[in-house]
């Protein structure tokens, strides 16, 4: 083979070791760069400029090179007729990976891989945007017209600011475990506060938002031996408590489900709800930041919606029952892997019939402890530390809020009509 030919096959394959997922990230860097319609992974400059101007500042979170938010952020930065209107009124930035980003005031379900921050200049924030409810399908939870309607709501806020900055205050958290994310010890000497452009993997590199979640559920496994059951079932969906909001909308009901607390406090379809916790709501992932950070079951918070035509606005009352939380799913939280690797030894588990059995099982390192305990494929739980369970969420959180490192936990399975059964580690 001439050395011309052998020369123009390594120009065509993609660079930095032929990753396309490496030069997806670089590209993207480039691209975005070059148009100067956002600024690039740079928060402190957005809010620098916010403060000058006088403008609010959107902050787009958007994980590369996760393709199954594509689609609604494709039409963000194509210059959708709707948005770019409303986009051309902030600062905007787009960050995709986080490495120095400041936790305290960057506070939302890290298990999305597109979510929107609206803030003032001085880093108190609007709204949030962003929600997600299953691995790939985003229908029911994000559009453009929901999107649109948060940016507009943010305007409102900041053309209104000294009347509403007190009842913002709510919308940022408490001090975070870490300033962050590199900060925390699993993160310590793998990461740095940057993405590393100037080496040759980038990718390799980059916090994602989902290690921000596994770095939290490993803090509290090493420091209390328990990971709280918010953290667990972080950020609930509205679907939670009864209510499917409208994601075309801020916070419009489409459906009360029936015996629910929603429908216990008296919502009903139609209503549009404006605030939460005295908190003014400007997409679902706001309902959800509320829902999260209710500190205690029991808890009543209260609602203000609107109703009918002539609109008449009404106080509701949503009581949050012990263990509402556990109503969530969580085997689409890519976190959820992590607490699988702790709780179940890498066992997958689904329900079949009204039993659990084994869709998988891991196969390397410690998500591997299963399969080296004897567990396999398709093999029904009969029972795991003594307990049935019918649901994975349900063990995970008796594994991980009862059993320390290191514990022996007794699991029965069936396979082929036999009972046998293995002696599972809790891990780290």
């Amino acid at each position: 083979m001439s050395r011309a030919l052998v020369l123009s096959l390594l120009l065509a394959l993609p660079a930095f070791g032929q990753n396309p997922r490496e030069q997806k990230v670089r590209d993207d860097k480039r691209k975005v760069e070059a148009e100067g319609y956002w600024r690039y992974n740079d928060v402190p400059g957005a809010l620098a400029e916010a403060k000058k101007a006088g403008k609010p500042v959107v902050v787009v979170l958007r994980c590369l090179p996760c393709e199954e938010c594509v689609k609604l952020d494709d039409d963000l930065v194509n210059s959708d007729p709707v948005l770019r209107p409303l986009l051309d009124q902030f600062v905007r930035v787009r960050v995709v990976g986080t490495n120095g980003l400041d936790l305290s005031l960057f506070q939302f379900d890290t298990d999305q891989s597109f979510a929107v921050f609206l803030l003032n200049g001085d880093g108190t924030v609007y709204g949030r945007f962003g929600t997600r409810s299953h691995r790939t399908n985003w229908v029911g939870d994000v559009s453009i017209k929901g999107l649109a309607a948060a940016l507009k709501g943010a305007l409102d806020l900041h053309a209104n600011f000294d009347a509403v900055k007190g009842a913002l205050a709510a919308k940022r958290g408490p001090k975070p475990e870490v300033p962050t994310p590199e900060q925390f010890p699993t993160h310590v000497g793998k990461f740095g506060k940057e993405i590393d452009y100037a080496g040759t993997n980038a990718v390799k590199s980059c916090i994602h938002c989902h290690q921000i979640g596994e770095a939290r559920h490993a803090y509290y496994r090493k420091t209390t031996g328990s990971i709280p059951e918010a953290l667990l079932f972080p950020y609930p969906h509205p679907k939670s408590v009864g209510l499917t909001l409208d994601p075309n909308e801020r916070a419009t009901v489409l459906e009360v489900a029936a015996g629910s607390a929603a429908a216990t406090g008296g919502f009903r379809a139609g209503d549009t709800v404006l605030s939460l916790a005295g908190q003014p709501l400007l997409s679902i992932a706001d309902v959800q930041w509320v829902l999260h950070n209710t500190p205690a079951e029991g808890k009543t918070v209260l609602a203000t919606v609107t109703r009918g035509t002539p609109a008449v606005t009404l106080t509701l009352p949503l009581t949050l029952a012990p263990g509402w939380r556990r109503a969530g799913d969580l085997s689409w939280r890519s976190s959820t892997w992590g607490l699988r690797r702790m709780a179940t030894g890498g066992m997958v588990l689904e329900e079949v019939d009204g039993k659990l059995s084994v869709k998988n099982v891991g196969q390397f390192g410690a998500h591997a402890a299963a399969k080296n305990a004897g567990v396999q494929k398709g093999d029904v739980l009969v029972s795991f530390d003594g307990k049935e369970f019918r649901r994975e969420a349900d063990l995970l959180l008796h594994a991980l809020t009862t059993r320390k490192i290191g514990d022996k936990v007794a699991v029965v399975v069936n396979r082929n009509g036999q009972s046998k059964t293995v002696s599972l580690p809790m891990q780290e």
